[in-house]
């Protein structure tokens, strides 16, 4: 069955950070009095808060019994801060949105509390970049669980087996897409996962702009 809809994930597949994440959160729990914290810690943190409104229920985790001055909103905010001023897009990552676009459905699945991921559509000014964008915070799941690529696939209006989902993590993105039925690119990065079996195709980050087209063409 061919293609008629392309779903996105966001981080570390159309926007990276120009600077390193601990770095990232060390710069907010400076700006905001906190003790530093693991980024192991805090990605291990945010599996657990996958839904929700912001990353405050993270941060009070994460500052819980070690931390007792530090206050996990003024964190999260200015986590979020942090983030909005080092975020960039993938090199041409909005025109290849729109030029596949004139011929499929595309959509983007992220996975995080609603504020902290709109944050990031409003800092790259792509709000309307989609024609559906879906937030697992607001959701009952986020990723790899099948109920957040349903909730993708309806708001495409279309069926797993129509999917091509775009994702550079293998737990979140390769298996959860692959499991929910849908067809997987998997991005891949010097900085990222390796390419994992499991997904039907896999494009260089660097060359995701030249090379999707024609990848998810030739998943037909």
């Amino acid at each position: 069955m061919p293609p008629r809809a392309v779903v996105f994930d966001l981080d570390y597949t159309l926007a990276v950070p120009d600077r390193h994440r601990q770095t990232l959160l060390n710069e907010a729990t400076a700006s905001a009095g906190a003790s530093d914290i693991d980024r192991d810690a805090y990605l291990g943190a945010h599996r657990e808060n996958l839904t929700g409104e912001t990353r405050e229920p993270i941060f009070a985790d994460l500052l819980a019994d070690r931390d007792a001055d530090a206050d996990p909103a003024e964190l999260a905010r200015a986590y979020r801060r942090t983030i909005a001023d080092a975020l960039r897009p993938v090199d041409g990552a909005a025109g290849l949105v729109r030029e596949l676009r004139e011929r499929y459905r595309v959509g983007l699945l992220t996975n995080g509390p609603v504020r902290a991921q709109r944050d990031k559509l409003r800092t790259l000014g792509w709000e309307n970049l989609f024609d559906a964008v879906v937030v697992t915070g607001d959701l009952d799941a986020g990723k790899p669980d099948g109920r957040a690529f349903e909730a993708a696939l309806e708001s495409l209006d279309a069926a797993a087996g129509e999917a091509v989902y775009v994702g550079d993590e293998v737990e979140a993105d390769v298996h959860g897409a692959s499991a929910a039925g849908l067809r997987v690119v998997q991005v891949v990065s010097p900085d990222g996962p390796a390419p994992d079996p499991a997904a039907d195709a896999h494009v260089d980050r660097a060359e995701l702009v030249a090379r999707l087209p024609a990848v998810i063409a030739a998943l037909d």
